[in-house]
């Protein structure tokens, strides 16, 4: 599999500024923007492909590239959480010519490592030419809307904005500032993904 990218991104964060400046017992709107970009930090922490939980947080659009159809029925996919119904399926044919793979072809199903697209028994992987890029598969990802975001994730992640606000500076006396507070890392650990 070729690295996957993010095509369309979440179009809210799974806390606001008003939850991250009650979290700071911030009043008034002058850091306002200085809180919204540590929330983007934070969430870019644990969201996505670099993030430390290996899936996405708010809904968001990916697409995966590889270099074929596999041997096996099943396409593993880089997240868990997929929308089913957002699953699209597409490769380019012997003559290079790009095809849709049918969505009656196919369910999407998840396991303990994530989501994978399995192909009905009965039907068969079409061929397809020899680029590492064949193959691709666009999906939405996540929880859901920023509501549906656990709880934990949500509290960690204001953790982690209160650490960046209290410390602004690369390398603060007696603790690390590049370090993850370690009840965000407690509070975020049983959402994270196992890789097999």
């Amino acid at each position: 599999m070729l690295r996957p990218k993010r095509i369309l991104a979440p179009t809210e964060t799974p806390v606001t500024v008003e939850d991250a400046k009650c979290h700071l017992r911030v009043s008034s709107s002058e850091e306002d923007a200085l809180i919204a970009g540590l929330i983007d930090t934070a969430v870019d922490s644990f969201d996505g492909r670099a993030g430390i939980l290996g899936r996405c947080l708010v809904w968001q659009t990916w697409k995966a590239w590889y270099h074929g159809f596999p041997c096996s029925r099943s396409v593993r996919l880089p997240f868990p959480d997929v929308d089913a119904a957002s699953v699209v399926v597409r490769y380019l044919d012997t003559t290079a010519t790009e095809q849709t793979f049918p969505p009656s072809g196919f369910n999407v199903f998840e396991d303990t490592s994530g989501a994978y697209v399995l192909r009905h028994p009965e039907g068969v992987w079409p061929a397809t030419c020899d680029r590492p890029d064949a193959v691709s598969v666009e999906f939405r990802a996540g929880f859901g809307s920023a509501a549906e975001v656990p709880g934990p994730l949500k509290s960690a992640i204001l953790l982690l904005v209160g650490h960046f606000y209290e410390n602004r500076e690369a390398v603060t006396q007696g603790a690390r500032a590049g370090e993850m507070p370690l009840g965000a890392m407690h509070l975020a650990e049983p959402y994270r993904v196992r890789r097999l």
